[in-house]
């Protein structure tokens, strides 16, 4: 598709309106998008962007929370948000000829939320339950424990939760504090996709979104800088989950393409080096992959395995030889070639849902501030060659140190720790 169906207005106020029509689409989807996410928090109010996003679908001055959801149930659409470390996002996806109400509900719960503290008394104990929930979930939990160790102090460690102390000092005081500062024109993106013209999404968001003020405040980030810990928390589980990780590119840097390479090679899926040598050929695992944590100044390479107890070690072994490996060069062309492959496969796959031409248009233009097409994206991937992955091997792994975390039945002391250096 032509890169002609993407359109962007920038408002007066700095807020940005981005969209892409779909020819071939009978939905729309359709998100509001805020540069702001759990880092942008201090720890004492970690965990307010999803705090904020949950109390959302609470209630406006126009429609109960029982109105929002009855009003797009009776669409047949469906709508969410997500809070990430660096931004939130408040989407719906209807067909075509619904925009208007999806449009309307969207922006009504984006400006006109009324966070009343009777619903943030619920919304705190749904949001505890949440947290309980996830660390009752030992292969989501690992990768929470991961970050605040590699990240240590700095708040893009932080879970994006919040932990049990932070949300229940959470407030309305808070809240309409944290909306104040970082909810600003500029630091927001309404970004829609599919069936849908430019001029319809300016038409329905333009009235209400052109009104709001500009803003000076403009809290700055400060990039966090990794450490290489070892943290063992014991549990009485099945299996010791184990979470290992380096520092790597930002979201931002160019070579962050040979990095999807590698990490495609080393554990990204089942033809990988890890997945082939510690779940098919040794059978000492079940669930094995490697997997990016990208920032916009920063980011990690991580893996993840979980097996039993007695096998934790012959796994880091493994592990470490596997890297060895890759940045002495033990790679080949066609290890190359087949790794691009599947990423440009993923790219073009992607490209057919909705909803993530919307996710993508908007991301674009928060990190990047402008629309890159597929084309783009693929041939960065194609250009990738064996050296440049030899490359950032080496610059990733070699004489480079792994944080860890386990989180299960096993004692530090039982843990070679030898094998974390390469």
């Amino acid at each position: 598709m032509s890169h002609n169906s993407y359109q962007k207005t920038k408002l007066e106020n700095g807020l940005k309106i981005v969209s892409e029509t779909v020819e071939y689409a009978r939905s729309i989807c359709v998100g509001i998008w805020v540069d702001a996410g759990s880092r942008d928090e201090k720890k004492e109010e970690n965990g307010i962007s999803h705090f904020i996003e949950h109390m959302s679908f609470k209630g406006t001055k126009n429609r109960t929370a029982v109105q929002i959801a009855k009003e797009l149930d009776a669409i047949g659409g469906m709508s969410n948000a997500f809070t990430g470390k660096e931004n939130t996002c408040f989407h719906a996806k209807v067909l075509g000829r619904h925009f208007s109400v999806a449009a309307d509900v969207l922006s009504d719960i984006f400006l006109n939320s009324v966070y009343s503290p009777e619903d943030i008394e619920k919304e705190r104990w749904i949001i505890l339950q949440e947290i309980k929930m996830q660390e009752d979930s030992p292969e989501e939990y690992i990768h929470d424990l991961f970050q605040r160790i590699f990240w240590k102090d700095h708040p893009i460690g932080m879970p994006i939760l919040g932990t049990k102390e932070s949300v229940m000092s959470i407030d309305r005081e808070k809240i309409i504090n944290y909306i104040n500062t970082h909810y600003s024109p500029k630091n927001v993106i309404i970004s829609a996709a599919g069936a849908v013209s430019h001029d319809d999404v300016l038409k329905y968001f333009l009235p209400m979104f052109e009104k709001i003020p500009a803003s000076d405040i403009d809290p700055k980030r400060f990039p966090p800088a990794p450490y290489f810990d070892v943290s063992v928390n014991y549990r009485d589980l099945e299996q010791v989950h184990i979470c290992l990780g380096v520092e790597s590119v930002s979201i931002k840097d160019q070579r962050r393409f040979a990095v999807s390479v590698l990490n495609s090679i080393l554990g990204g899926n089942m033809s990988s080096r890890l997945f082939q040598e510690i779940r098919e050929k040794q059978g000492l695992a079940y669930s094995v992959y490697s997997f990016m944590g990208s920032y916009s100044d920063t980011g990690f390479l991580g893996i993840y395995v979980a097996c039993d107890a007695r096998h934790v070690n012959n796994v880091l072994l493994t592990i470490n030889r596997e890297i060895k490996k890759l940045f002495q060069g033990d790679i080949s062309q066609s290890d190359v070639d087949s790794a691009k492959e599947y990423l440009v496969g993923g790219i073009y796959l992607a490209s057919e849902s909705i909803e993530n031409r919307m996710i993508r248009i908007a991301r674009n233009e928060l990190i990047f501030g402008r629309y890159i097409p597929y084309e783009e994206t693929v041939s960065n991937v194609e250009e990738v060659s064996l050296d440049d992955v030899i490359g950032v091997a080496e610059m990733l792994f070699k004489d480079k140190q792994f944080a860890l975390v386990t989180l299960g039945p096993i004692k530090e002391e039982e843990l070679d720790l030898s094998l974390l250096s390469f």
